[in-house]
């Protein structure tokens, strides 16, 4: 079970990731999307499924998003209602931001026994004043004693930036997070400075490590590298170049998943980090979601 996992603080953890269908669609189609991911995915041996809760982030970035924004479907009501069918548990992404106190209150509650794992998000902006912050989203579960095991959010871009990230983990921990899952990884020295700073800080206080699950997405074309790093992902130069030059972007990006995969589990294991793996696709292209279900398969195979 993916609660126990989590709790044990055990290594190994494969996740999948997927964005609910855009909310315009009717139900016939929204059910026809869930059959085919619910197919996709039944099979292929994952502890858990990560379902986004996407917003709207061009508040803080005045670039034009290389893909229009479209509002999709609630996570949680994507799993209750349409993948019923699909034995996995689910880690439920919730904007909190939008709902007021006693909203949330009510939606921990609702919740506490059809989502397994949630990991709560804040504003996409500081020029957004939310009706909930995070920090008191996070008051509000702790005083619902929900039984819903809670995660977070982990950026290592952020802590090339402001070399605190780390800090940001253990206060979560102490707010009542259990696991983290990260932004996607393709600055593997970023990721290892942040991996090297948790492990030395926990040793330096005292304090265990919980389990951080880190984010790969396959890369298919150009413009979906402009999107990655659009939403704050960073990309070194050499491997822009790498990637705009390559015969088979797609096939470049796969390997460069799995040779980030490879370091991250080494160094892991070196330092006794508990760790885990989030596989997604942030496009619809069927050659690069076909290229993230094989890359579970990769991935599972390198940290056996």
């Amino acid at each position: 079970m993916l609660k126990n996992k989590i709790l044990s603080k055990e290594s190994g953890i494969i996740l999948y990731g997927l964005t609910p269908p855009k909310i315009n669609n009717d139900e016939e189609k929204i059910q026809s999307i869930a059959d085919k991911q619910i197919e996709r995915i039944e099979d292929i041996g994952i502890d858990g499924l990560v379902l986004y809760d996407i917003q709207d982030e061009s508040s803080r970035n005045n670039t034009p998003r290389p893909f229009p924004y479209m509002q999709t479907l609630a996570p949680d009501e994507y799993s209750n209602r349409y993948l019923t069918k699909l034995n996995v548990p689910k880690i439920i992404y919730k904007s909190v931001g939008k709902h007021s106190s006693s909203e949330f209150k009510t939606w921990l509650n609702q919740n506490s026994r059809t989502i397994d794992c949630s990991v709560f998000v804040g504003s996409p902006s500081k020029n957004q004043i939310p009706a909930l912050s995070l920090a008191d989203a996070y008051s509000v579960y702790q005083e619902s004693k929900s039984d819903i095991i809670l995660g977070g959010v982990t950026i290592p871009e952020r802590h090339y930036k402001k070399e605190d990230e780390h800090t940001r983990l253990f206060n979560k921990i102490d707010k009542g997070c259990n696991f983290f899952i990260s932004q996607c990884v393709y600055n593997i020295n970023h990721t290892k400075d942040f991996l090297s700073d948790y492990y030395y800080g926990s040793l330096n206080r005292n304090r265990e490590m919980k389990p951080v699950i880190f984010t790969l997405t396959p890369c298919g074309s150009v413009k979906t590298m402009q999107f990655m790093e659009w939403l704050g992902i960073d990309i070194p130069k050499w491997l822009k170049n790498d990637l705009k030059h390559s015969h088979d972007i797609l096939t470049k990006s796969i390997d460069i998943c799995t040779l980030i995969a490879t370091e991250i589990v080494d160094y892991c294991k070196e330092k006794n980090i508990p760790y885990g793996f989030n596989i997604e696709s942030v496009a619809i292209r069927k050659e690069e979601i076909k290229a993230s279900i094989e890359l579970v398969t990769t991935v599972k195979t390198i940290m056996q």
